[in-house]
Order: structure tokens, then C-alpha cells, then sequence
């Protein structure tokens, strides 16, 4: 549920590889506030001495492993009626069926079209998106074109590696066409932060292969089969590298049975480990009796209405929680792991010490619409309201990041506090509608007071959402329209027929479209 800092998605891997070595070397030297692991497209190398057994099984594996290329355009959060210059990238994939194709969904976001192309194939083909996971960075693709799939094999997924154990990564580098094959052991097993949507966390493998820029969506294998999907690796250490464990690929073909991807559920707590001794005598705990207490319950989550603040949790579906927030037995990993397996409408049970008192609590999964936002989004159209020249959206992710690059961020302290302050997560109807910028002209030029701060009500009346916001707009039939804004007593005044006159001109000049 928390997002980690240490991560960040950044833009695909550009085919010209001397421009795209000087962005690397940028991102080393000047690292962002907010990351210190770069999502990469991942190039690992083929080692040029093997056995005549592995030369076989590396034959067979060339047969199901796909190179991606991929063209894409997004739309520009901060202009949203703007969009960016296409771009071109490369990715890799893999065969899990007779025509299904297995990557990460980072591969092909904001994709307006895309090739693939099997070894020792001289034609590219044309590829389709059937479903794509943004929540977990995995994606489903089919070439419809039946010659492709000529002479394919596919992989077979396996279970969770051990750790210490060998996996091989296999994909295609940066700039050549000819498979390539890399050796690490498994160093960790945890969950943590997917890169690719910043907020969203899962189990992750760690290895210590060589990950470089490149194919991101090879497989990960052991024993012939499938134990991951290469996806992120570290800058802050050598040969540090992440991988998707079958678990989660398997939760991802499972919810898609149905023809939809429907997406993670959330327990919607946060926690705080045990290990303070005050702490555990003022709420009565045993200190034989291991656990962790609840310490918020989010609005609409799985939680909601069913756990509290101070509740201490000791088991989630039989399975006992340590102090840290781990499950005591071997192998161990975030009790959270345990709901990130479910589906919606699955129950979960847990039992917890609650005024100093053992019972049992069960209530069903469920997701947090009201999370979209929280998350990057890729593939989107932004909404926004422009209205003499002031540039209104609702608040997400995708804004802020591009909002702070911008450097007019003066005065956004409240903007920030609010999205990153989980507590005020909305039921998924009421969302924070922020006015950001705005397109320079008379009208506005005293508007400079009110910019990065977030609408309250207009004349009176609470703004729920962007749409909200735009009905009232356009069904005033007043003079003047008062803006009022959360922190600020003065409202801003607009006279509603000189701003609708205005924006006329203002659209012509800035070639606005849509809205």
C-alpha cells in the first residue's frame, strides 16, 4: 500500500543508444528527490561459453522468446490537450501458449503501434495488447498473423526459486537482434514497490545478474522453466536486478479468465511493528504473543468498518504475523502477501487483540477505486477545465510529477500534503481538483495568488470533483463566480460572461482542442 521512494518508472529505452547513454548517465550523476531505482528495459549478455547441453536447451528457448518493438505516444499531463512526440523502444517477451505472448506492461504502455519478431526471423509483425496489468507490470499480447508463430515453443511456468539458487535471464540487448543469456542467484525474496506504477506493491525476486537497459520482459528460468519476468533493477548497488515471480504472473492469468482485468484488491490498513515494550504493555499484549498493530483504516478499503486503529493483528488465514510484519514460517514474507493472492469477494480472516480482548474478524476483499490516482496511468486522456484561461485537473500522480519538473510549484505545500496524506483517500466519488496553471491573457493576470491550490466550492457550493466542477460552470447562470480554495479565506472573483469571451480568444491563440 505505501509508496517507496526508491523507485521510479522512467521513459522507454529509445533505440538510438548514444542519446539514450547520455540520459543514463544524467539520471547517475543527478538522481531524482524522489528514486533511487530506475525501471529499465533490461539488456543481459550471453555468456560465449556453454556446454553442448546448454546449446540444445538454449535452442529450444530461442524458439519461445519474443524482441518487442514498440512506437508510442502519451498525452502530456501538465497540457493535457497536448500530446508528446512518438517515440520508438524495444522490449522482450516470451511464449506461454501456442499464440500468447507474456511481458511487462511497461514494454508497451501508451503504444500506438508494435512489431514483434522470433530469432532468426527477418520480418517483423504486427502485435496486439489482449490485456495489460499496470498494478503489476504484466502484459498479455497475440500476433495475429499465424506464420509467426512457425516452428515456436512455448514455456512452461515453475515455482518460487530458492534462494541462493541460479536463474538464467534471458532477452535481447539494446540495438542488436541475436538472443542473449545471463547467469544470477537469488539474494531476496520480499515484497516491495513495482516501479512502473509507484504505488502499487507485490512479491519481487531479487537477483544478482547483470541488468542493463534493454529487454525488459525476458523470462527468468530455472530447470527449463519459468520462475519470473526480468523488470527492474538497482542503481544503488552493482548486479542488483528484480524479477516477477510466477505467483504473481499466475494471480494475472487468473483474472483474466473472464475476458477483463479486474486488478489487486486492498486490505487498506497501515501498520506499525511490535517491538517496543511500552507500547505493547499500554495495549495489553502478552510479549509471548507476536503480531503488529493497525495504525490507520482507509476509506473504502477491505478494512473499512471492520478493523480499527490499535487493533493487533496475530494471524491472517491461520497463518501467525511476526513483529515485524512478516509471516513466522520459513521462507518468510509480508503478511500483506497473503491478500495480494486473493480476488475480490474472498474472504479474509483475522485474528487480533482488541481492547485486550482475542477475537476473530472476517469480511471480504475488495479494491480501492480511489486508488487510480494515486498510481501513474499510462494510456489515458487526461480530463481538465479551462475557463478564462485557468487550467484546471483533477489531482494524480501523473500531474505532480510533471507539475514539480515544471518548477512553478510555488505555494503547492497543501497540494502535495493532501495527495500524499492516505488518510484523506476518498470513497472514489470526491476527488481534489487543483488549479495548476494558467494560459497568460488580461483576464488572469491577477490569478498568480490562487495558482497550486486546491478548490474548495464554487459560490458556495462543495466541489466534489472535476466534473462537478465543470457542471457548476456551465449551469451559473450568475455574474460572478467566487472560487473558494481550501487554506485561502478570499475567494477568487471571475465575471462568468467576460471568462467566457475570453476563452474564446484564448483557445484560438494557444491552438487549444476539446475541452
Amino acid at each position: 500500500m505505501p509508496a517507496i521512494s526508491e523507485k521510479k518508472a522512467v521513459t522507454p529505452n529509445i533505440m538510438d543508444s548514444n542519446k539514450l547513454m547520455q540520459k543514463q548517465k544524467k539520471i547517475l550523476h543527478y538522481p531524482s528527490l524522489f528514486a533511487s531505482t530506475i525501471l529499465f528495459f533490461i539488456s543481459l549478455f550471453l555468456s560465449p561459453l556453454q556446454s553442448e547441453e546448454s546449446r540444445q536447451s538454449i535452442d529450444e528457448i530461442r524458439k519461445s522468446v519474443v524482441q518487442i518493438r514498440v512506437f508510442s505516444q502519451a498525452k502530456d499531463p501538465y497540457s493535457p490537450w497536448m500530446s508528446s512526440g512518438i517515440s520508438a523502444s524495444t522490449g522482450s517477451g516470451f511464449l506461454i501458449s501456442k499464440n500468447r505472448i507474456l511481458t511487462n506492461a511497461h514494454v508497451v504502455s501508451n503504444a500506438k503501434f508494435m512489431e514483434a519478431q522470433r530469432n532468426n526471423q527477418t520480418e517483423w509483425f504486427e502485435l496486439k495488447v489482449l490485456f495489460i496489468a499496470h498494478d503489476c507490470d504484466l502484459a498479455l499480447l497475440e500476433v495475429p498473423d499465424p506464420e509467426f508463430y512457425n516452428d515456436s515453443n512455448f514455456l512452461e511456468l515453475g515455482t518460487l526459486p530458492e534462494l541462493a539458487s541460479p536463474v538464467d535471464i534471458v532477452g535481447y540487448p539494446i540495438g542488436g537482434n541475436k538472443i542473449s543469456v545471463s547467469r544470477g542467484i537469488v539474494s531476496r525474496i520480499e515484497q516491495s514497490t513495482y516501479a512502473h506504477s509507484q504505488i502499487d506493491s507485490h512479491l519481487v525476486v531479487q537477483v544478482d545478474a547483470a541488468i542493463n537497459p534493454g529487454n525488459s520482459g525476458g523470462p527468468a528460468l530455472q530447470n527449463g522453466k519459468v520462475v519470473g519476468v526480468a523488470f527492474q533493477a538497482s542503481t544503488k548497488g552493482e548486479n542488483i536486478g528484480y524479477i516477477i515471480p510466477t505467483a504473481v504472473i499466475h494471480h494475472f492469468l487468473k483474472d483474466i479468465e473472464d475476458g477483463i482485468y479486474h486488478g489487486y484488491v486492498e486490505l487498506g490498513i497501515q501498520t506499525q511493528p511490535s517491538f517496543s515494550d511500552s507500547h505493547r504493555q499500554f495495549y495489553g499484549i502478552p510479549n509471548d504473543e507476536e503480531g503488529v498493530f493497525v495504525t490507520k483504516v482507509l476509506n473504502q478499503g477491505s478494512a473499512d468498518g471492520y478493523l480499527k486503529p490499535g487493533d493487533y493483528l496475530i494471524a491472517i488465514d491461520g497463518r501467525k504475523i511476526g513483529r515485524n510484519g512478516n509471516l513466522l514460517e520459513s521462507n518468510s514474507i509480508d503478511f500483506l502477501e497473503v491478500v495480494d493472492n486473493k480476488f475480490a469477494g474472498e474472504e479474509i480472516q483475522f485474528d487480533l487483540i482488541r481492547d485486550k480482548k482475542k477475537i476473530k474478524v472476517k469480511f471480504p476483499a475488495k479494491k480501492m477505486p480511489q486508488m487510480e490516482n494515486q498510481r501513474a496511468r499510462y494510456g489515458v486522456n487526461y480530463d481538465y477545465l479551462v475557463f478564462g484561461g485557468l487550467v484546471f485537473q483533477t489531482v494524480n500522480r501523473d500531474l505532480l510529477e510533471t507539475w514539480s519538473k515544471n518548477g512553478q510549484t510555488q505555494g503547492g505545500s497543501l497540494l502535495v500534503y493532501r495527495f500524499y496524506d492516505v488518510t484523506a483517500l476518498s470513497n472514489g466519488q470526491t476527488e481534489d481538483v487543483v488549479l495548476y496553471r494558467k494560459l497568460p491573457h488580461p483576464i488572469n493576470s491577477n490569478s498568480d495568488f490562487y495558482l497550486n491550490m486546491v478548490v474548495e466550492s464554487l459560490n458556495g457550493i462543495q466541489v466534489k470533483n472535476l466534473i462537478h466542477l465543470k457542471e457548476l460552470v456551465e449551469s451559473s447562470k450568475e455574474k460572478t463566480l467566487r472560487i473558494q480554495f481550501y487554506g485561502i479565506q478570499l475567494p477568487m472573483i471571475l465575471d462568468r460572461e467576460e471568462a467566457i469571451r475570453a476563452d474564446l480568444e484564448i483557445k484560438k491563440i494557444y491552438h487549444l482542442t476539446g475541452n
